[in-house]
């Protein structure tokens, strides 16, 4: 039986579960991501490591959610007996290592809750070990880097690192698509890599899923707002839920990508305009070059 405080879900709504930051005026982490997911028309459910008024990248100082606050949060989203109910978990951004504990034994009690009423059958896990960027490098501590690696990662069911997290991960420099592929194969799980060079003029997506790697590419702006790799990981998470095969997310996921950043230069957005696209984002239209290797 369903407790009565989980009746309001059903299993034509989809709940996704995301634990990253909140900024409030930007349309990056966990933030940017209820609004790709409302979209997809799956609930979104959203426990903050850290609180922003604006971007971090604008000088912006937050207030990183206390592991005791972080703990107790999710404790009484579990208490609602919505951990039985989640299709799809984001993990992103933490400001602690005790943060990404907190949020692995979650990904475990998630897993082995009962799932009657739910959406799916199991839920589905995508973890964005963010971690750094070119050219800045590491961008959280040394010591959350290294929990994201040795407990979230290998929790996943999709990770979908940068090229430069990437690099970390497996602890070489990744220079190119062929070589992303055969990263991620070391890691032995599978992904979507973001920011993957395609030459001079092209940028885009690298999904690898077994022995199979499909690059997704479009044509590289000078500029693009921030949070791309946010709206990635909840496109292709969504597509995962709606029953979508992982190479059809993945080219979804791409074309929304490329759909979102050129509306937004087109448009001299500051932030993504994940909102003003509205269908748009469901249903992209924007040109991709896909190629197998």
């Amino acid at each position: 039986m369903v407790p009565a405080a989980a009746l309001r879900y059903t299993s034509a709504m989809p709940l996704a579960l995301i634990m990253s930051s909140f900024v409030a005026a930007s349309r990056i982490g966990g933030a940017a991501q209820q609004y790709v997911l409302a979209g997809h028309r799956i609930d979104p459910v959203l426990a903050p490591t850290v609180m922003f008024g604006r971007s971090p990248a604008k000088g912006a100082t937050g207030e990183v959610t206390s592991p005791e606050v972080f703990r107790r949060m999710l404790g009484d989203i579990e208490a609602d007996a919505l951990f039985g109910l989640v299709d799809l978990v984001i993990t992103g951004h933490f400001s602690l290592a005790e943060q990404v504990e907190i949020a692995a034994g979650v990904l475990e009690r998630v897993r082995d809750a009962t799932r009657e009423g739910a959406h799916a059958g199991r839920p589905t896990v995508v973890v964005d070990p963010i971690m750094g960027d070119e050219p800045k490098g590491l961008y959280v501590t040394p010591e959350v880097a290294e929990a994201v690696a040795r407990r979230l990662v290998p929790l996943a069911d999709w990770i979908t690192p940068n090229v430069w997290e990437l690099s970390h991960l497996v602890g070489r420099h990744v220079a190119d698509a062929a070589d992303a592929a055969a990263a991620v194969r070391e890691l032995g799980g599978r992904a979507l890599v973001t920011s993957v060079p395609a030459g001079a003029d092209r940028i885009g997506l690298l999904l690898v899923d077994g022995d199979t790697a499909t690059l997704f590419t479009h044509g590289r702006l000078e500029r693009a707002p921030n949070g791309t790799g946010d709206l990635v990981a909840a496109s292709f998470g969504a597509g995962l839920v709606e029953g979508l095969s992982p190479l059809a997310a993945a080219e979804r996921a791409s074309r929304a990508a490329a759909e979102t950043v050129k509306a937004g230069h087109a448009w001299d957005a500051p932030e993504l305009p994940i909102v003003a696209l509205g269908d748009r984002l469901v249903r992209p239209t924007a040109e991709v070059r896909i190629e197998r290797l």
